[in-house]
Order: C-alpha cells, then sequence, then structure tokens
C-alpha cells in the first residue's frame, strides 16, 4: 500500500473483530448459543434462530438480539429488522417487564360476527395482570369462531371460561388418532405412485401431461395453470428448488391445515412426484407459525419419512413463519425462507426463474400438491369430469359466518353459492336470513344475496369486480352489514401491510379512517382505491380495494346513499 496516509506514519484503520453495534453480554451469548444448537450459522436461519430463543426464553430481549447478532456475524440492525418485522416475535425493550403468557383472540371477520370483540374484552377483565390479551389478525381456524390462542394453543369456539381453564391447566397435544401417520399410509398403498415414478414405470412427461389435461389450476389463490408451471421451471437451468406455501392468512382460509391435519403423507407425497417430474433438488416448506401443532405432526412424519423412505428422497427443509400475511406473496415467503423480511419483490425475473436463494424454484400451494397422487392413480378425466354450470374440476371451500355447518366442504367447481349453503353447509343457521358472501376472502370483494348464483370458480366473477383466490367463502345475514365487513376487512390490510408501498402502506390506513365516518366520501374513496390497485408491487395493495368498491356497488344504501337495489336490506 503506497498511500499518503502510510506514508505519513498515521495508523491504518483497525479491523473490527465484530459487528458494529451493541456488544453481546456473556450470560446472554451463552444462552443464545445453547438454544440455537451447535449447527452452522447461516443467514438463512435467522428467523429460526429467533423463533429457537423466544420458544426458550418466551420473549427476545436486547440482549438476546445483540448476542444473535454476534454469533452470526450480522449487524444488530439486520437482527433487529426481522425480529420486528414479523408479529410473533415479541422483542421487549429494556426496563419492561416480559408477559408470563400471551392469549391472542381473532379479530377478524368471521370471528368477529361470532362475538370475538365481546371475548377480547371479558378476557382482559377475568384473566391475571401476568397474562397479556391482545387481538390478532386470521388464525386459519374461522370454522371454529370465535377462536383464541393460549400461547402456542388454539381454542375454538371460545368462551371466558374455556380460555381461563387453559391457562390454568397449560398446553394441550394433538390427537395422533385425527391423522394417517406414515405406517397407516403406507399400509393403504401410499408412496405407490411415488416408487412407480422413481423406478421409471411412469414418465415425468406422461405426468405433466395428465395436469395438463386435467385443468388443475393453483389452489392458494392465483390460479396459474400447474401442469404449465412444472413445464417452465423444467426448462430453467439447474439447481432448480421447490418452495411450498402453507401460509394461508387470507382471513376465512383454513383449507390446507384441514387436509394437512388429517392427511399428511397425500401431500408429501404429491411434492416428491413434482420433485422428480421438475428435476428438483430440494424442497422447502414454509408453514404459518399459528399452526403450532401441525408443525410438531409435520415434523414427526418427515422424519419417520426420512428414516425408512421408500426410495431415496430429496433433502426436505421445514420452516415456519412468524405471523405475517404478506408472506403468502410467493416472493414475499422466498425472502422469509431466506432469513430476511418478508417483502415482496419485484418482477421481472419471475421465481420461476430468480426465485429461492437466486435458483429457478417451483413454488406451489399445499393443496395443489395433495391432489397430485389422485390425478395420477384416477386420471385427468376423472377430475376434470367433475363440475358445474360448465366449470371443470372439484374445489375445496373453507366456508363460515352463519351457516349451520361451517368447514371445508369438497364441491364440484362452479357450484353456486346457494347450493353450496343448501347442500353442504346445512341451510342458514337459526334466525338468520342469507345476505351477502364473501367468495374470495378478505381480498375476494362482497357480493349481495341477489347475485348468489353466480358459478363459484376461478374467471366468473372477475366482471363483477371480484375473485374466488382460496375460495374462502363467508357468509353474512341480515343481522350483519357489508360495510362493517369491509370495515373490518380493511383494518386487516392497513395491519398487515408490508410497508414497502406507500400506496398500500399510507392507502390502507386513510381508507380504514373514510370507513369510519357514517357517510362515505365516495369520490375520495374511489380516487384512494384506484391509486392502491394502479400503484402497488403485489396484490395485498392489488385487492385491499376490491371491498370498499364492492360495498359502493352493489350496498350504496349502507354508506348514506338511498338506493332500490335488490341486494340491499329491506
Amino acid at each position: 500500500m503506497n498511500s499518503s496516509r502510510q506514508k505519513s506514519g498515521s495508523p491504518l484503520p483497525k479491523l473490527r473483530p465484530t459487528p458494529k453495534g451493541r456488544r453481546a453480554e456473556p450470560a446472554a451469548l451463552a444462552e443464545v448459543r445453547k438454544l440455537i444448537g451447535s449447527g452452522p450459522r447461516r443467514r438463512d436461519l435467522l428467523v429460526e434462530y429467533l423463533h429457537r430463543v423466544q420458544d426458550g426464553c418466551g420473549h427476545l430481549s436486547a440482549a438476546h438480539l445483540a448476542a444473535l447478532a454476534e454469533e452470526t456475524r450480522l449487524s444488530l440492525a439486520e437482527v433487529y429488522e426481522v425480529a420486528t418485522f414479523y408479529h410473533h416475535f415479541d422483542v421487549v425493550k429494556e426496563g419492561d417487564a416480559p408477559p408470563s403468557l400471551t392469549v391472542r383472540v381473532c379479530e377478524t371477520l368471521s370471528c368477529q360476527m361470532a362475538g370475538g370483540d365481546a371475548l377480547l374484552a371479558r378476557l382482559r377483565e377475568v384473566l391475571g395482570e401476568g397474562v397479556r390479551v391482545v387481538p390478532v389478525p386470521c388464525v386459519g381456524r374461522c370454522e371454529d369462531a370465535p377462536v383464541a390462542v393460549v400461547g402456542r394453543n388454539p381454542v375454538g369456539r371460545a368462551t371466558p371460561e374455556t380460555v381461563a381453564s387453559l391457562v390454568e391447566a397449560g398446553a394441550i397435544d394433538a390427537d395422533p388418532s385425527r391423522y394417517v401417520d406414515y405406517e397407516r399410509y403406507r399400509k393403504a398403498g401410499g408412496y405407490r405412485v411415488w416408487r412407480e415414478v422413481w423406478e421409471g414405470k411412469r414418465k415425468p412427461d406422461q405426468i405433466i401431461g395428465i395436469m395438463e389435461d386435467s385443468g388443475l389450476r393453483g389452489l392458494g389463490g392465483a390460479g396459474f395453470p400447474a401442469g404449465r408451471k412444472w413445464r417452465i421451471v423444467r426448462a430453467e437451468p439447474e439447481p432448480r428448488l421447490m418452495a411450498v406455501n402453507i401460509d394461508e392468512g387470507e382471513p376465512g382460509t383454513f383449507k390446507d391445515r384441514w387436509y394437512l391435519e388429517r392427511d399428511p403423507h397425500r401431500f408429501l407425497e404429491g411434492a416428491l412426484i413434482a420433485a422428480y417430474c421438475v428435476g428438483i433438488a430440494e424442497v422447502y416448506i414454509y408453514l404459518r407459525d399459528e399452526y403450532a401443532q401441525c408443525r410438531a405432526m409435520l415434523e414427526r412424519e418427515i422424519a419417520a419419512l426420512q428414516a425408512h423412505p421408500p426410495t431415496p428422497l430429496p433433502p426436505i427443509h421445514l420452516r415456519r413463519g412468524a405471523g405475517a400475511y404478506i408472506c403468502g406473496e410467493e416472493s414475499a415467503m422466498i425472502e422469509s425462507i431466506e432469513g430476511k423480511r418478508g417483502m415482496p419483490r419485484l418482477r421481472p425475473p419471475y421465481v420461476a426463474q430468480v426465485g429461492l436463494f437466486g435458483r429457478p424454484t417451483l413454488e406451489h400451494n399445499f393443496e395443489t400438491l395433495y391432489w397430485v397422487r389422485d390425478l395420477i392413480e384416477k386420471g385427468a378425466d376423472w377430475f376434470a369430469g367433475q363440475g358445474r354450470h360448465g366449470r371443470k374440476g372439484l374445489r375445496s371451500f373453507s366456508v363460515s359466518g352463519r351457516v349451520n355447518k361451517p368447514g371445508v366442504h369438497l364441491a364440484p367447481a362452479g357450484v353456486t353459492v346457494r347450493e353450496l349453503i343448501e347442500e353442504f353447509c346445512g341451510g342458514m343457521q337459526p334466525g338468520h336470513e342469507f345476505y351477502a358472501y364473501l367468495p374470495g376472502g378478505a381480498s375476494g370483494g362482497i357480493l349481495p344475496a341477489s347475485m348468489g348464483d353466480i358459478p363459484l370458480d376461478f374467471d366468473t366473477l372477475n366482471e363483477y369486480g371480484c375473485f374466488i383466490g382460496s375460495a374462502a367463502i363467508i357468509i353474512l345475514s341480515r343481522q350483519d352489514r357489508a360495510r362493517d365487513a369491509a370495515r373490518n376487512l380493511m383494518h386487516f390490510f392497513a395491519h398487515e401491510s408490508c410497508g414497502q408501498c406507500t400506496p398500500c402502506r399510507v392507502g390502507t390506513e386513510k381508507a380504514e379512517r373514510l370507513m369510519a365516518e357514517p357517510r362515505w366520501d365516495r369520490a375520495l374513496l374511489e380516487d384512494l382505491s384506484q391509486v392502491m390497485a394502479d400503484a402497488s408491487i403485489c396484490g395485498l395493495g392489488q385487492a385491499a380495494p376490491n371491498p370498499i368498491r364492492c360495498v359502493m356497488k352493489y350496498f350504496p344504501d349502507e354508506i348514506g346513499e338511498p338506493s332500490g337495489h335488490q341486494g340491499t336490506r329491506d
């Protein structure tokens, strides 16, 4: 080096031995090392490290974050921004006492309709000061509304008494008899199709052809043809990866959990078949953090599969989310798997080209893979032969709200909501008259009962300003108001916006305030909706205006405008 600084004899700057920021305390560093284990310190495992520390300590302190930064050789800012991005990480400020227990009460639409607000208020009165009671977005158990989560344990159809008793009793465990485990699955013929694929008895091109001929589309919401996606990713250079999305955070959606709790290996076999046909090197499964019992079960069943595999397996990695609806968006999920904040990426490039760790990635929803084995065994015509009103296939509808039998109902694609209510859901609850419905969860819009004969499927609802998405159907009665439902949904969007886009971050909060007014400012709300739809980079901001626009179009009397529209209340 010949710099003038060196020639003048001034000392060179010393290399910093540790990342810049707060130095780790020895006790905290020892605790963090014990909790995260002795494996390699990898950047992509940061979210998992944060989970392990919180699982062990019940919270994340400033000392924990500083120790984790030093142990992983990351800056404290990097660790802090990830820890504070996700709702399920309890970052406790210095001097504050961490809660001994947290009870979360769902505040999203299905639970609010079932009395969630009253439950929240009452629990704050009856539980002791050491218990923190907080409202949270949808926890994916809408069929059992209202729902509270005590620590990691969900309580369906919750009452103050059942929640209080669980607080005293402690944890509850999943019932192993409820699902088909590895041994039972193999005895019933499970993994036979996968073995035939591995042995070459079924060729990848043949299987991809079945997928294409069946008309199966992605069941996470976007509806991209599954077979075409396999061909696109297979044409990309190796190594290729797979990312499986089980982060169903859309209010009203719980079908993935429903199937996972009952038959996990059917999905795993589908994932292995897809991986082989596309030439996937490693499989990453991203499971929402609210499904703690599903995670314990899935860890156990993956271990059983790996211990006695029917054929050699690709590496399978199970990663958990941390309470961020935005991570249901494929690129945000990939960012989270890589140990970062779940911020959607600008596209192009698409994840099929540049996805997880920069590699071509086959991204799939859980339920899409769940049907792969049945399609191969029964043939494309079996699936395509289902349907009503000119539509093809089957749909798993997550139904909640004012019906007698909420739950997941497998029905023909194209079934109408009236048919769904009467034939599959046991009709409306006593004393309730069908008034309105959400055909696609929070993002899919709101339609009046007078439009209850539209076939429910991809593309059939677009002309009405709605879409089916992940087929989350929420039924409203004349005891509800569409404007109140829309405001609840906008509160959800404002809470869950990742903040990357100004139109979404500011627009959702502004819209929520405007929707609280007795008379809606139609012109201002429409202008705001147009900006969010046009300028947001991902589906959250683009779809957030749908409930607003539907209420203004189909329920004008609810926003202070007279109307004789047949869908409005009398």
